[in-house]
């Protein structure tokens, strides 16, 4: 079955900190760090639970940093060529080390990090570490290489610009001079930064005097150019350069750990050349083994993607574009443009809404609230085939509002200093901390996210873009709604995505065209939207027009079936007429009977308006203590006001730990899952209230004890807030 692509970035010195001291410009010791080792079995269930392929590990490979490890043999970096008391995780000092601030145990570091790829293949995702190939730090010294590989620059020729064999660019007979950089008040005792002869500097500044807003901390690495070359650039690659030879090495290395692909930082500032050269040897061996490369020049896209990558970020095109429409200062229908443009590689291009080095949507000068960025993730998760990635606390509204230290307060997450994401933290090891309109929006991502590769169309289905034939109109606003198709074999989907800060009623036109290019019959069908379970019939007609509701800042994803009119998606129908905030409260409590007592859920329930009972089978009879615990712990489920929400899933696509052994034998094709937040969720067609706090008070009026059967019933009533 082929895989869509869904990545969840993480930076992993961040991720598992739960020191929430926040002090900024502060030390290790002051605000703490995550480690490895935080992303046990439970948090990465959690994370494939979400509907993520492959796990993107940033900032693994050891950086320079402030942080004094000499006591376990790693050399001191000078912080006057360190930005932030961390360091940035793109200065590497040894590409054969893993970084000390995300282990428990220093001198075991590299053990922890076989073991985290271990543990993550275990949950079910693949490994994506980042590949720094430009520039390395400026005291860089490797302490981890293996026997009898030599470290780069070892051999060079310092008394050379510039030598096809040598790693690094010099500037001979000077010194490098950092006059022009603002010295960080944590190197204002630091020893002067000496280098001679100066190295070139890695945002391609061949002198030796960078500046404050150049990559002062870094030294540019020699792939066989010469850029400074009298009569224009001129490239040596007869004999193969030394710095191509070192690099491959160094990506089979870490293949050789497991991992499943590379992240490529800054890709296109290394010449295609090297590309072709080394991701042929490391695919020749590990044929699986994905490259990811963040090239943002759209003319030389097709020349990387034929020189290895698999994928490219697709942030000049589609990322900037729906950053424009969040924002309202470009059209939605502009988004057709921007794929189109692409359209020949567009399985090669990787979608995104935020990453490390992107503001975040909730920031107050991007979006300044997260749910403005659903419509996007709409677009960019259901539009192709290619793969689309998510950045950690993207999907509970991270604001990146906190002013943290060498950062600032730029709306994106520091990566330069030691600090925790509160949105990670609550999302995964404070969860009771979330709000409910955070609970709602990660179900929202976690919808998205699953439907990737839960549907079929949109794994593997063709795209028809609606927008040229939706115009303007008081049905249709092309500047904040986007509509288009999806279809793999009789299963379609019609999804649209509204930018509006209202709920909009619109017509959608879908085109003969489109009934041609899909092979649509027209006839009636009836549709089921996998956002909210809701269904209507539509008569599907050439040139016709389909009217929707789309919420503010949300969608429509409608679902249905051209092989038949409407069996498939018929979900049974039952003559009982629940009382919804009675019938959500039998959901909880057989999600508390089970966590408390291990007790399946209820085989024998009668859920009423003014009393209701349920029975369960335990192996003891629960005490006084125990009971009134039950009644607490729904008070505290109720009282948290857990979201209650659908999603429409078919028997092939049932996940893990959901029970069908109690669905009837005419049960439908299409079913409705229901969720209360994460606390449970079962298959169920009943009626239920849009979130706890609305089922009331819950009583316990009474229990009965069977000791032959061993069954524990508990009547109880819920009394409306």
């Amino acid at each position: 079955m082929k895989t869509k692509l869904v990545i969840y970035q993480v930076f992993t010195r961040t991720f598992g900190n739960k020191n929430l001291a926040k002090k900024e410009n502060g030390t290790l010791a002051e605000n703490g760090a995550g480690k490895m080792n935080d992303f046990d079995e439970e948090v990465l269930r959690r994370i494939h639970d979400f509907g993520v392929t492959h796990l993107w590990y940033t900032g693994v490979i050891r950086h320079a940093t402030c942080t004094d490890y000499s006591t376990f043999g790693i050399p001191q970096q000078n912080p006057r060529v360190v930005k932030g008391r961390a360091g940035s995780p793109y200065a590497i000092t040894d590409y054969y080390d893993i970084d000390p601030d995300i282990a428990v145990d220093v001198n075991e570091r590299m053990a922890e990090f076989e073991a985290l790829v271990a543990r993550t293949h275990a949950e079910g995702m693949k490994v994506i570490i980042d590949f720094v190939p430009n520039h390395v730090a400026r005291q860089y010294k490797s302490i981890a290489k293996p026997q009898g590989v030599e470290d780069l620059g070892e051999g060079d020729d310092t008394g050379k610009h510039f030598d096809s064999q040598n790693n690094f660019y010099y500037c001979p007979g000077e010194q490098l001079d950092l006059s022009g950089v603002v010295e960080n008040d944590y190197a204002h005792y630091a020893e002067p930064y000496y280098e001679y002869p100066a190295k070139c500097t890695g945002n391609d500044r061949f002198d030796s005097h960078p500046q404050q807003n150049d990559w002062y901390e870094t030294v540019k690495l020699n792939y066989g150019v010469d850029y400074c070359d009298a009569g224009g650039r001129s490239y040596h690659y007869n004999p193969v350069p030394s710095t191509w030879k070192k690099m491959t090495d160094i990506l089979l290395f870490w293949a050789e750990k497991g991992i499943d692909g590379f992240r490529c930082d800054m890709a296109e500032m290394v010449p295609h050349e090297f590309w072709a050269y080394a991701t042929q040897q490391v695919k020749e061996r590990y044929p699986g083994m994905i490259f990811i490369g963040e090239v943002y020049d759209p003319n030389q896209y097709r020349m990387y993607v034929e020189s290895g990558f698999d994928y490219l970020y697709d942030k000049v095109g589609l990322y900037d574009c729906i950053r424009g429409v969040i924002c309202d200062e470009r059209p939605a229908s502009s988004i057709t443009h921007e794929w189109q443009q692409v359209d020949d590689i567009r399985n090669h291009m990787l979608y995104f809404l935020e990453n490390h080095d992107e503001q975040r949507i909730a920031f107050d000068f991007f979006a300044g609230n997260p749910w403005k960025g659903v419509p996007g993730m709409i677009v960019s998760a259901l539009l192709q085939q290619n793969p689309v990635m998510v950045y950690a606390g993207q999907e509970f509204g991270e604001k990146g509002m906190d002013k943290e230290g060498f950062s600032g307060q730029d709306g994106r997450s520091t990566i330069f200093d030691y600090w925790a994401s509160d949105a990670v933290y609550k999302g995964f090891f404070n969860h009771d901390a979330l709000t409910t309109d955070e609970k709602k929006l990660s179900l929202v991502y976690q919808g998205l996210l699953r439907f990737c590769n839960r549907e079929k169309a949109v794994r593997e289905g063709q795209t028809f873009d609606l927008m040229y034939v939706n115009n303007q109109s008081y049905q249709f606003n092309p500047r904040k709604q986007f509509a288009f198709l999806r279809k793999a074999d009789e299963e379609v989907l019609l999804v649209v995505a509204n930018f509006d800060q209202k709920r909009v009623h619109v017509n959608v036109t879908v085109p003969s065209h489109a009934y041609d290019f899909l092979g649509l019959p027209e006839q009636e069908v009836e549709m089921t939207d996998l956002l909210s379970g809701f269904t209507k019939v539509v008569e599907l007609k050439r040139d016709g027009q389909i009217a929707l509701d789309v919420a503010a800042n949300f969608g429509r994803i409608y679902k249905f079936n051209i092989k038949t009119k409407t069996v498939d998606y018929v979900l049974n129908t039952h003559n009982k007429e629940e009382f919804p905030p009675a019938h959500t409260a039998e959901h909880l409590l057989n999600q508390v009977m089970f966590r408390m007592f291990g007790a399946e859920r209820s085989s024998n329930a009668h859920i009423e308006r003014k009393k209701s009972k349920m029975t369960f089978v335990l192996d003891h009879k629960p005490n006084r203590k125990e009971e009134k615990a039950i009644e607490d712990e729904m008070n505290r489920l109720i009282a948290e006001d857990l979201p209650v929400t659908f999603e429409m899933i078919d028997r092939n696509n049932i996940p893990e730990g959901v029970n069908i052994d109690k669905l009837p034998e005419d049960a439908s094709e299409m079913l409705r899952l229901v969720r209360i937040g994460d606390f449970d969720v079962c298959l169920c067609i009943g009626k239920h209230v849009r979130s706890t706090a609305q089922i009331g008070r819950f009583e316990m009026l009474g229990t009965n004890w069977d000791e032959q059967k061993r069954t524990f019933r508990i009547r109880f009533k819920v009394i409306p807030a």
